[in-house]
């Protein structure tokens, strides 16, 4: 997983889905980092980071608006 970069951290999974599916339809691969999809009831309450490959960083953030978050 060496080049996946971390992109932003939503409030909760609902969130970091809407994002991820916002990438995927503009070609850009991204994924909830594995260990924040723990979950109660099927869905995590806390904040998940979104991910996406190095190459996409960029476009990611133009997409989503993140250009301008700290990506920790």
């Amino acid at each position: 997983m060496s080049d996946w970069v971390h992109l932003v951290t939503a409030p909760d999974q609902i969130t970091a889905e809407i994002w991820i599916d916002s990438l995927r339809a503009s070609d850009i691969t991204a994924m909830i980092r594995p260990s924040d999809a723990v979950s109660y009831l099927g869905v995590s309450g806390f904040g998940c980071r979104v991910q996406v490959r190095e190459a996409d960083l960029e476009n990611a953030r133009e997409i989503i608006g993140a250009a301008d978050l700290d990506s920790d």
